[in-house]
């Protein structure tokens, strides 16, 4: 039986649309607040919402009440490894970052009291991290001298650190995890790599047991230093330094070896340094060209927050590391979080822990603090001592409380090169030179921006590095968008389904019908390369002798289209009539079709020209082409 035209509805259905308002709210919602777990709130009474509110927003409140001593048994035993950790990187960290040793100790004992009542992560552990403490001290050494005048340059860094927690706060209200994201895999792994190789060629310092020093930190000035004071190498620092890093080096080597072993690596630091601090006072070192530490005075720590310092003479250098550094520290600690999470098939929240480093950065910076975050080293010891809350942090407080007042004084003989060995041991595992080699092998755009990254912090300074490979990011991403993925769809043969023809040669192309595929966003950036695009594929068939009676565009992987999109199908729609070209859309998501009805481009194309499938389309068109003479065959 032959079906009229008439009397088949291959079009869609259309429902009243929302508001643009409403609309453009929704979007953006969804956009900002993709997770928001207040959505469910308004049928509840109020003292559930009060409740499960605190307990967002204060995530010690969801697993305290039903803490026991059984999970107590493992978080202590995990503390008291992490303090171990934290105790000599404290010191070398603080010593990294040009600032007094016991503000290393401090920045173990505030925050992570913070991080343990506001913080959404159960593995992770809070501390000191060798990037961030060389961003410090690069550029705010760069302003002010930390050796001419210390006090000042100690504030700045109170006030970096400030400035730190309020940006990361701010972005944890907002739900603006967005911005991290622009620091990439590849951007991470170069500016790590770059950061450890400048940490490590800083050590030769220690190592060498040189008195001075450049306060630069590209890698030719770091060299040329070395050499430079050759006169004041000394022998016995370089022994004692080489014996210390062999044997970390061996620690780690029998840690990745025997995993159950992990330890030995975990307290080998905490060995090189009492090791280092008896042999140093016995032998008196410093008598024989090994520095020691020096005054190292025991006391909790004082508060800080009448030394921060917004004097516009010198706030440009800690509001520019405390953006920098604030970004860094969120995308290592969120990605270390979220890794370890993943092993237990849990999720943490990443704009809590975004509101968890702002606030113990804050308050760390009132306690003589200076920036903290989740080290990755710190924070694999404590899921491997097999932590199971955030008490673990609690622990390795107190513990370090102990230690600034009862033990503080003991580390004052930690002679220098120990530290350096510490560092230079915890940086040879930042240097992925695997991972570096896999982006050359797998990805040429990626390797350029992990490069960029490393060469530039490497080779001219920290921050420019960072904006040069997130700049390059930025550019790959604009690229994305200025040429979306779109394809030409061919039938597979005995079945509905249609296909990119590349991808599968087997699929046929309807004769007189070109049925494309547009697979991102319609913005004004991409919209003259998509009008290009439709065009040359016209022009390739007619070059063919084929001719075109009609152009399908499926849109279903279309998200979102601005004004210029719509715009720009309007001009298309034009340019096809003039050709006798008949146009479809197939299956627009909910918000391009309301922009298309609000704009009145339905009514341009026609609602019998809008269709749920290709094959709806093609059929529906059939007849419609049949109709007008133009036959299809």
């Amino acid at each position: 039986m032959t079906t009229s035209a008439e009397s088949v509805d291959h079009s869609v259905n259309f429902a009243v649309p929302r508001s643009f308002a409403t609309t453009f709210k929704a979007a953006a919602k969804e956009a900002l607040f993709p997770d928001d777990p207040f959505h469910d709130f308004k049928d509840q009474p109020f003292s559930t919402k009060t409740k499960k509110a605190i307990q967002y927003f204060v995530p010690i409140c969801q697993w305290l009440p039903t803490y026991n001593l059984r999970l107590f048994r493992y978080d202590l035993l995990a503390g008291i490894t992490i303090a171990s950790l934290a105790i000599p990187q404290g010191i070398s960290y603080a010593k990294l970052a040009n600032i007094p040793v016991v503000i290393g100790l401090y920045s173990s004992f505030v925050p992570p009291l913070v991080y343990a009542v506001f913080g959404s992560s159960k593995h992770l552990a809070v501390g000191t991290v060798a990037a961030c403490s060389l961003l410090i001290s690069s550029t705010i050494g760069d302003k002010v001298s930390p050796i001419d005048s210390p006090e000042l340059y100690l504030h700045l860094v109170f006030t970096a650190t400030f400035i730190t927690g309020l940006f990361q706060t701010a972005m944890g209200l907002l739900r603006l995890g967005i911005l991290v994201d622009f620091l990439s895999h590849s951007t991470i792994t170069g500016f790590m790599g770059g950061t450890a190789l400048l940490i490590c060629l800083q050590q030769l310092k220690g190592m060498l047991g040189l008195m001075h020093f450049t306060t630069k930190t590209d890698v030719v000035s770091v060299l040329r230093a070395v050499f430079q004071y050759r006169n004041e190498w000394r022998v016995e620092s370089v022994i004692v330094g080489v014996i210390f890093l062999t044997f970390l080096q061996f620690t780690r080597y029998l840690s990745k070896k025997q995993p159950r072993l992990f330890w030995v690596s975990a307290v080998s630091p905490m060995v090189v340094v009492v090791t280092g601090g008896l042999f140093a006072y016995f032998a008196h070192a410093e008598k024989h060209g090994i520095p020691i530490i020096g005054d190292l005075k025991k006391g909790l720590n004082p508060l800080s927050i009448q030394y921060l310092n917004f004097d516009t003479k010198y706030l440009l250098a800690p509001l520019q590391v405390g953006i920098i550094t604030a970004m860094v520290a969120l995308a290592e600690g969120i990605a270390i979080g979220r890794s370890f999470a993943i092993m237990n098939n849990e999720q943490i929240d990443g704009s809590k822990e975004m509101i968890a480093f702002g606030l113990m950065n804050i308050v760390g910076s009132f306690t003589s603090c200076y920036l903290t975050t989740g080290p990755f080293s710190k924070t694999a010891v404590n899921f491997n001592s097999g932590c199971k809350t955030a008490m673990s942090n609690v622990v390795m407080a107190i513990c370090m409380m102990l230690t600034l007042i009862f033990l503080a004084p003991l580390f004052s003989y930690t002679p220098l090169v120990s530290l350096s060995a510490i560092i230079m041991t915890a940086m040879f595992g930042l240097i992925k030179y695997k991972k570096v080699y896999h982006l050359f092998k797998t990805d040429k755009f990626d390797f350029c921006i992990c490069m960029a990254a490393l060469i530039g912090v490497a080779f001219i300074s920290m921050s420019i590095g960072i904006m040069m490979s997130v700049g390059l990011s930025i550019v790959r991403a604009l690229l994305y968008v200025a040429r979306p993925a779109s394809c030409k769809l061919g039938k597979i043969r005995n079945s509905t389904l249609h296909r990119d023809v590349e991808q599968y040669p087997e699929a046929t192309e309807l004769p007189g019908i070109i049925v494309l595929q547009l697979g991102s966003p319609i913005y004004f950036a991409n919209c003259t390369y998509i009008t290009e695009r439709i065009l040359r594929w016209i022009r390739d068939e007619e070059e063919k002798s084929n001719e075109i009676g009609l152009i399908v565009i499926d849109l279903g992987g279309v998200t979102a289209i601005d004004i210029t999109g719509v715009e720009t199908l309007i001009e298309i729609l034009k340019t096809l009539k003039a050709r006798e070209i008949q146009m479809s859309l197939v299956n627009p998501r909910l918000r391009v079709m309301e922009k298309l009805i609000i704009t009145n481009f339905i009514e341009k194309i026609g609602k019998e020209n809008v269709f749920l499938s290709i094959k709806d389309a093609v059929d529906g068109c059939r007849f419609a082409l049949k109709r007008s003479h133009q036959v299809v065959p």
